[in-house]
C-alpha cells in the first residue's frame, strides 16, 4: 500500500469521524452519484425495453425481411411468385438468418348480423413460425396448416374479436374483395384470439390458411404474395438486407421491415436522444458533486497539505491523495447507484408494477430490457468521466504554499 492510498483512507476516516461541514457535502455527493445511476441505469433499461417490445411486434406482423415482386409495394393485393426459388428454404444456411416462411394477404370484410369490419387477411403456410403469436394469446389457440388440407381456421384480435361480439369457436363470414369489385365469402372457425397492443395491426390483420388466398386470387398452390425473413439479431438487419437483396436476384425486390415502417422506427429512435439527454444530465449533476465535495476536502485539509509539502512530497502525490479519495465516493456512490437501480428494474419486469396507458403506447406495462454491457459501459463511463473532471480543479493543490498553509486555520 502506498503512501497516498494509505493517508486517502485516513483522510476518509477523519471526515466520517469529526469534520461537520464536509460529511454532509461528501454524503451529497455520494447521494447524487447514486441517484444519477439510479436514474441512467432505470432510464436505459425501460427505452431499451420499449425499443425492443415494439419492434418485436412489428416485426411479429412481417418478419425482419420480406422478398415479394417488384410492384408488389405498398399494396396487400400481390401480384404471386413461385414458391420454387434457388434461395426458399436453403436461405436459413446464410450466418444471422433464422428462419423463411410463405405468405399471401387479401383484403376482406367480415360480416356478422349486426356488424360489419374491413380486414387485411394474411394467408400463412405449414413453414409459418408461431412464436410471436403464441406468445399474444388472449383465448384459444394457434391452428396448424396443413399442405394437403384445406383448414377452417382463422386467428383474429382482442380489438377485432370485441368490436364483432365474436369468441373463440364462433363461425364468422370472411367476404374477399375480388379484382372486379364483386364480393366471396368464406366461412371460417375462430381457433383463437391474439392480443399485441399495437393499435394498427390489431385493428387490421387476421391470419388464416394460405390456401385460401391462394383459392381467391385464383392463383395454383406454388404461388405465393411473398417470403419473410427472420433473422438472429435485430443488430444485422441492414447487413442481411443487403445480403438477402443480393441473393435473390433481379427479378424479385426484398425490403426490411425498417423500410416498410419509417415512421415507427424514427420514433424508436428519438428515445434514444432522450436517454443521452438524461445520462448527460445526470453525469454533469454527479461531477458537479464530486467536485465540490474535493474542493472543500482540500480546503479542510490545507494543514495537512502545507505538511506534506514541506517534507518534500510533490505536487502530484498530494493531488493523488485527493483524487484517491474523491474516487473511493465516486465507486460508492456507483456501487449503492448499481444496487438500488438493478434491483427495481427486477421488481418491474417481474411484477409489472408500473403501468402504461395502451393507446398511447401500445404496451400496458413498463417494459424492462437490462443489458450487463450498457450497465458496464455506464459506470465505467460515469467513472472515468468524473475522475477526469477531478484533474482540473485538484490543481489547487500546487497553488498551495507550505508555510501558508502550514499557519492556516
Amino acid at each position: 500500500m502506498n503512501l497516498e492510498y494509505f493517508i486517502a483512507k485516513n483522510i476518509i476516516k477523519g471526515d466520517q469521524r469529526s469534520k461537520k461541514f464536509t460529511k454532509p457535502v461528501i454524503n451529497i455527493s455520494i447521494i447524487a452519484i447514486t441517484l444519477g445511476m439510479i436514474v441512467m441505469i432505470v432510464a436505459v433499461s425501460i427505452v431499451s425495453g420499449f425499443q425492443k417490445e415494439i419492434r418485436n411486434k412489428v416485426i411479429g406482423f412481417g418478419g425482419h425481411i420480406q422478398i415479394t415482386n417488384y410492384d408488389s409495394q405498398n399494396t396487400y393485393e400481390a401480384n404471386p411468385i413461385s414458391k420454387h426459388q434457388a434461395f426458399y428454404p436453403s436461405i436459413d444456411t446464410v450466418p444471422g438468418i433464422k428462419h423463411i416462411q410463405v405468405f399471401a394477404m387479401k383484403a376482406g370484410i367480415i360480416k356478422t348480423d349486426e356488424e360489419i369490419y374491413g380486414v387485411v387477411v394474411k394467408g400463412i403456410g405449414s413453414d409459418f413460425d408461431w412464436g410471436f403469436f403464441n406468445e399474444k394469446i388472449v383465448a384459444g389457440k394457434s391452428f396448424a396448416v396443413q399442405d394437403s388440407v384445406k383448414g377452417k381456421e382463422i386467428m383474429i384480435s382482442n380489438h377485432i374479436a370485441q368490436k364483432m361480439k365474436l369468441e373463440v369457436g364462433d363461425k364468422m363470414f370472411v367476404y374477399f374483395i375480388q379484382q372486379n369489385g364483386q364480393l366471396r365469402p368464406k366461412d371460417f372457425v375462430i381457433s383463437g384470439i391474439y392480443q399485441t397492443d399495437l393499435e394498427g395491426f390489431d385493428d387490421l390483420f387476421v391470419l388464416t390458411d394460405i390456401a385460401h388466398i391462394q383459392k381467391r386470387n385464383g392463383w395454383d398452390e406454388n404461388q405465393v404474395g411473398g417470403f419473410e425473413v427472420l433473422i438472429d439479431d435485430f443488430k444485422d438487419i441492414d447487413r442481411l438486407g443487403d445480403e438477402v437483396y443480393n441473393l435473390i436476384g433481379y427479378e424479385l425486390h426484398s425490403t426490411t421491415i425498417k423500410e416498410q415502417n419509417p415512421d415507427i422506427f424514427s420514433w424508436l429512435r428519438l428515445q434514444d436522444y432522450n436517454v443521452n439527454i438524461i445520462i448527460i444530465l445526470m453525469v454533469v449533476v454527479a461531477v458537479i458533486n464530486i467536485v465540490s465535495a474535493l474542493l472543500i476536502l482540500i480546503l479542510e485539509r490545507t494543514n495537512m497539505i502545507g505538511i506534506l509539502k514541506a517534507i518534500g512530497l510533490p505536487n502530484w502525490n498530494v493531488r493523488k491523495i485527493f483524487l484517491y479519495n474523491a474516487t473511493y465516493l465516486i465507486l460508492k456512490g456507483l456501487i449503492f447507484g448499481n444496487l438500488i437501480g438493478i434491483a427495481l428494474c427486477v421488481l418491474q419486469k417481474q411484477f409489472g408494477l408500473l403501468t402504461l396507458p395502451e393507446e398511447s403506447y401500445y404496451i400496458s406495462v413498463v417494459p424492462i430490457d437490462m443489458s450487463w454491457t450498457y450497465i458496464l459501459a455506464l459506470n465505467l463511463g460515469t467513472l472515468i468521466v468524473c475522475v477526469l473532471m477531478l484533474i482540473i480543479p485538484s490543481m489547487v493543490i500546487t497553488k498551495i504554499s507550505p508555510v501558508k498553509a502550514i499557519r492556516y486555520d
